[in-house]
């Protein structure tokens, strides 16, 4: 259900499309704006964002193992080789999954419950790690600098400056990315997909894509 808002910095419309949605940028201000119950708090302002050369946009829809997404939001990452996306998808009934788009290489992950999770500190590329039946290896570690979000998130995602992740794979083809941006880290499973797989509409148009 859609909920409807005034932004506290330019006093525009603001609109939340989707339930679980906690942050929000200002389409006029580019205010960041978090909602708690009624009310929104201005909690930060979206720098200049790198360039983005993705067909993707908020508003794109999709479909991925027979669930049907929107695409709600996004945060933005730099390192050593670029720029890349991190897209909020919300899923048909309502839950969130994230769609990496980098150097069009395109992986759809879900948070996972696994709690008991490796320190950053002893990751090395070839570790190998057992989660739900399913063996991982460490394949990358990435440092990146957060350049900025868009849209809508499930959660507050405003205040950092770097981030490392860890990329593991399957001998299967599964993905996971462990994510080391705040104090815990969180571990995402999923797989790596083709761009055609997804069926995507309301892409972006600009030279040079086809």
């Amino acid at each position: 259900m859609r909920r409807s808002f005034f932004c506290p910095s330019c006093g525009a419309r603001v609109e939340f499309m989707w339930s679980s949605s906690v942050q929000t940028t200002c389409e006029f201000c580019r205010s960041i704006l978090v909602r708690h119950d009624v009310d929104l708090t201005l909690v930060g302002k979206v720098s200049d964002l790198p360039p983005d050369v993705s067909p993707i946009q908020i508003g794109t829809e999709g479909r991925f193992n027979n669930d049907n997404f929107a695409v709600a939001g996004r945060i933005i990452y730099e390192y050593d080789q670029g720029a890349w996306n991190e897209w909020h998808l919300v899923l048909s009934d309502g839950r969130s999954a994230w769609l990496s788009d980098a150097q069009a290489q395109y992986v759809v992950t879900v948070a996972s419950a696994e709690t008991d999770l490796p320190l950053q500190d002893v990751l090395y590329p070839g570790k190998s790690y057992a989660w739900n039946g399913v063996t991982y290896q460490v394949t990358t570690l990435t440092r990146a600098n957060y350049r900025g979000v868009q849209g809508e998130l499930p959660f507050e995602y405003w205040d950092k400056e770097r981030a490392t992740f860890a990329d593991l794979r399957s001998t299967t083809g599964a993905f996971a990315t462990l994510d080391y941006s705040d104090d815990e880290p969180k571990l995402y499973v999923g797989e790596m997909v083709d761009f055609d797989s997804l069926r995507l509409t309301n892409l972006r148009a600009f030279e040079g894509w086809s």
